[in-house]
């Protein structure tokens, strides 16, 4: 270790390594750090952070990047830096901590002090400045009013962090009372979400707008689950996306969505773009695609998937895991334009379409420049232009890709890559996903390439590792890495099987239920095994992610009826028993145990086609051709052996063989393709595929 560099300099987060040569003497979260605070009696200063995140930077810049300050951080505390997107468990605590603490949400970054014996936390915020501002004092002097306030008021501070603890345990058993799962939340949650809908520019509430997917998903699926009836349900869902497709918050240019949109419009976004948001827009936008017919969803696969296998995808298949705000030191540089830039760049025709689709004609929306956001869409365009559709479209996209080859040439925003397994869970289920509904075999192929990726680097000795980077994986795996893997290899599976990814699923729903259950119900996000921390905490609402234990929930009951094996489906059952009370009380905030609940109380029709063959890819592509969430359907080529329960010794004699079963009661096996499309429509909205 050089003298300019601190103990950061061997990890192997970006994040991390970005900090290793401040002036601070910064620490990995570690027994060597924890012990350090220890043995000398000082403070530990926690702070918690990610890449793509503009704070961030700003306090790294104005305090941990000056010598005076990181001086008195050295003298004063043990300081600890933690990269949030490779320690939630961390994360999560703590965050929980500094609500409890301040009566204020949290956010990055984080700031914690605590006590150097056992980890508490007495003092918590977010960013703070190096100069008094806003109500705030500086960093400087904060941290000595901290280390002045521990030393003449430990007694309090004690009797505080035992009221703080018991808040934190209490915290983590929120909601587990059990009871007796019913369809109420499932309609409670509906009504619920059109009371925060906002019926002028979609999303729910008000700025800052984040897109919300398992919102989305959850008017779609009820509109799917009242046959087609709420059409208000339906309307929600689609006006909302068509907003965020067409606003600025989505790469007009170069595809992906970023984090949120600062205002009401979905005009501006926070530029950083998260692998874990896109992979769950895709999946969404790819179902609204099967049930709508809207071109404009399409579309949003189509760049969604391209900026995915462009630019955040390993040649080792994994995906990385973000793109930064800023480029250049200024948030949103890589992304604005002004009009003569544009006039340069096109032609008179392709220039006059785009000045009003994207607004050009307008005063400037961001400092001074133009972020491209649809005001005219494309079917005005045709209309105001007198066009046909097709002129639009290649007048369009002509124009589009000449500013997306003049935009490459700028500096591009820093990008995160290291390997997440949880985040690349969510994606492989979203090219998966897209894949099937979009027919687009290279985007099924890109997902499997993810999940050869992860086979290979990051399942070791029988268990998932957190994160990989640059040929080294390390950190014991949360419950979210194993659950989103699984639910992107059952969709994958669904997409295009291999008896390998059954077999890895099958072997990751192992280590859940032997490592991460809780015997109350439901699922722990840390292993038994794990690090022990002053909580150990049970995620039951989704957040920007969806709660691993409704997502647990889903992929072992999907397995159980799969399988035909009943330890799944009394696992997902328990789930829902164990964490009833929660799930009643906010139906809106646990969209993704709904899934699992929808899935309990209205048995899901499993369909397993098997064969070979030609006419095989039209009984697949019936089954992928419409949008039925409550069905799976895998298509199992006579090439393939590892079989569920149901085909097990069975025999198609060259011909097509589908089994369709409601819950765990099967049909007799069909070989007619009439009686198969029949026998599907039971659980289709009717016109759905209009």
């Amino acid at each position: 270790m050089s003298e300019h560099s601190n103990q950061l300099i061997n990890e192997t987060s970006p994040y991390l390594l970005q900090h290793a040569h401040n002036p601070v003497d910064w620490h990995p979260w570690g027994p060597d750090a924890l012990e350090k605070a220890r043995r000398e009696n000082k403070p530990i200063l926690l702070s918690v952070g990610y890449s793509a995140c503009h704070w961030c930077h700003v306090m790294a810049h104005e305090s941990f990047e000056d010598p005076e300050t990181a001086q008195l951080m050295n003298e004063l505390f043990i300081n600890i830096k933690v990269d949030r997107e490779e320690r939630p468990d961390i994360d999560k605590i703590y965050q929980s901590a500094h609500s409890l603490l301040t009566q204020r949400p949290g956010g990055w970054p984080l700031t914690v002090f605590l006590t150097p014996d056992d980890q508490v936390p007495f003092f918590a915020g977010t960013y703070f400045p190096d100069e008094p501002r806003h109500g705030m004092p500086s960093f400087r002097d904060l941290m000595q009013r901290i280390a002045d306030f521990l030393g003449s008021r430990e007694a309090d501070i004690r009797k505080q962090n035992t009221t703080l603890v018991e808040a934190l345990q209490s915290i983590a058993t929120a909601g587990a009372a059990p009871g007796t799962p019913g369809p109420q939340p499932l309609d409670s949650a509906r009504q619920q979400l059109e009371q925060s809908f906002d019926g002028k520019l979609g999303g729910f509430g008000s700025a800052p707008k984040f897109p919300h997917p398992t919102s989305i998903e959850r008017l779609l699926r009820h509109w799917a689950g009242t046959g087609g009836q709420d059409k208000r349900a339906l309307y929600m869902a689609v006006f909302t996306l068509e907003q965020m497709a067409r606003g600025g918050m989505n790469d007009q240019l170069g595809g992906g969505f970023c984090r949120y949109s600062v205002d009401d419009r979905w005009m501006i976004p926070h530029f950083e773009k998260m692998l874990y948001d896109n992979g769950a827009l895709l999946a969404l936008y790819a179902e609204a695609w099967a049930a709508t017919g809207t071109p404009l969803f399409r579309r949003s696969c189509e760049q969604t998937a391209g900026w995915v296998m462009r630019e955040m995808q390993a040649d080792s298949g994994g995906y990385y895991s973000s793109l930064d705000a800023d480029s250049e030191g200024v948030e949103g540089r890589f992304y604005v334009w002004t009009p003569e830039t544009v006039t340069a760049l096109l032609d008179e025709d392709e220039y006059s379409l785009i000045e009003r689709h994207f607004g050009l004609d307008r005063p400037a929306n961001f400092e001074g420049h133009w972020h491209f956001h649809v005001y005219r869409t494309r079917e005005q365009l045709a209309q105001e232009f007198s066009l046909d559709a097709a002129t639009v479209d290649s007048r369009l996209e002509s124009a589009m890709g000449k500013l997306f080859t003049a935009r490459a040439q700028r500096v591009a925003p820093g990008r995160d890559d290291k390997v997440l397994t949880s985040w690349n869970g969510l994606m492989i289920r979203g090219m998966a996903c897209a894949g099937r509904y979009l027919d687009r075999p290279d985007w099924i192929a890109s997902a499997e390439r993810a999940v050869d990726f992860i086979r290979e680097q990051l399942w070791q000795d029988g268990r998932l590792l957190a994160t990989w980077k640059d040929g080294r994986a390390h950190l014991n795996a949360y419950l979210d890495d194993y659950v989103y893997l699984i639910d992107g290899l059952l969709e994958l599976l669904q997409a295009r099987w291999r008896d390998r990814d059954l077999l890895f699923a099958i072997e990751l729903a192992e280590v859940v239920l032997d490592h991460f259950r809780d015997p109350a119900g439901g699922f722990f996000f840390t292993s038994d095994d794990h690090e022990t921390l002053i909580q150990r905490p049970k995620p039951i609402h989704d957040d920007a992610t969806p709660s691993g234990n409704g997502v647990a929930a889903k992929v072992l009951s999907r397995l159980g009826h799969l399988l035909g094996e009943t330890p799944y489906l009394e696992a997902a059952e328990q789930t829902l028993q164990g964490l009833w009370s929660s799930i009643e009380q906010m139906p809106h905030g646990h969209a993704s145990l709904l899934v699992a609940l929808e899935e309990s109380l209205s048995p899901l029709q499993t369909v397993i086609v098997r064969g070979s063959g030609t006419t095989l890819d039209q009984w697949k592509h019936r089954m992928s051709s419409t949008y039925a969430p409550r069905r799976i359907g895998f298509v199992i080529p006579e090439s393939e052996h590892v079989l569920p329960g149901v085909l097990a010794e069975r025999k198609t004699q060259g011909g097509v063989l589908a089994y369709i079963c409601s819950g765990l009661s099967c049909s007799a096996p069909v070989t007619d393709y009439a009686e198969f499309e029949q026998q599907l429509a039971t659980t289709e909205v009717p016109g759905s595929d209009e």
